[in-house]
């Protein structure tokens, strides 16, 4: 069976610097992929162009493969849409949005500025729902947001649906954001950084209702993270990124456990553990991905 998204190929470039240099990886129906690699690697930038979503100074070439394009118009898309998938790249914009939020939906990294302050938090949910379903009504469109809240536990959602964000905990905003994320059923949900911002208690609420509500709807979900130990907890597959390159994937644990590429090896000695040597600094890895 194709893979639910395929990457080829992929190449970004910000003026004269190219930040992501021909990489390939895919994503299946129902998969957690984890992409980790330190700040500056071409993480985010990769995950921000499935979605279209990058500045316009940002140039794209490759191809993004997407195979589940129900109800997406996509007739003026050069690339077709057929059984090969459809290329996201140079998608109409009409189309991308059709997608955007319905079938591929994102979570970002900080849960206060990608929020609206000055919208409360239902109505922002309420909006997901109403830009894909025209034709349901208010009471529709606030019942689904409340239900959406409930799903991702927050406390009185119904009475809390007109509160602002600045009223919410970070734990509590990120929740909302996973709400909005979700209340459309996508195929595909990326997670860039989800708990970046969050502490060791929060996160590992995060984590584990990221876990139940993947499993419960069959998503495939590209998570992206710099942290190993995280992407050990959630994630299947396992994609190592450094400079724009991916260095090495495979199985989660085979890439934690028996890693190929010393870059690899570099990023999990750099991770403390009880057993680390607290009179010593921590490992610092040079340019070429080897530790200093």
């Amino acid at each position: 069976m194709a893979p639910l998204l395929e990457v080829r190929n992929l190449r970004i470039r910000f003026g004269g610097a190219e930040a992501v240099r021909g990489i390939d990886f895919h994503l299946n129906d129902g998969e957690v992929l984890g992409l980790v690699g330190e700040s500056g690697s071409g993480k985010s930038a990769s995950a921000l162009s499935i979605l279209g979503l990058l500045p316009p100074a940002a140039s794209t070439s490759g191809e993004i493969l997407w195979r589940s394009s129900a109800g997406i118009d996509a007739r003026e898309n050069s690339a077709g849409n057929n059984e090969a998938g459809m290329n996201l790249l140079g998608l109409p914009a009409l189309a991308m949005r059709q997608l955007r939020g319905r079938e591929i939906a994102m979570i970002f990294q900080e849960p206060m500025t990608a929020l609206n302050p000055v919208m409360t938090i239902g109505r922002q949910v309420a909006e997901c729902a109403a830009a894909h379903d025209t034709s349901a009504t208010g009471r529709e469109i606030r019942r689904r947001a409340i239900a959406a809240l409930e799903a991702v536990a927050i406390p009185d959602a119904a009475q809390r649906y007109s509160d602002y964000p600045h009223q919410f905990s970070g734990g509590q905003r990120q929740r909302i954001l996973i709400a909005m994320a979700l209340i459309n059923r996508p195929r595909m949900l990326i997670a860039d950084e989800p708990t970046t911002a969050l502490d060791v208690t929060v996160q590992a609420q995060i984590l584990a209702l990221l876990a139940h509500l993947q499993h419960e709807n069959g998503l495939a979900m590209l998570f992206i993270s710099h942290d190993l130990a995280v992407v050990g907890q959630v994630a299947s597959r396992v994609a190592v990124m450094r400079a724009g390159l991916i260095v090495e994937t495979g199985a989660v644990n085979d890439v934690l456990t028996r890693p190929q590429h010393e870059y690899t090896r570099s990023l999990l000695a750099a991770v403390p553990t009880l057993r680390t040597d607290r009179t010593q600094a921590l490992a610092m890895i040079g340019a070429n991905g080897i530790p200093l």
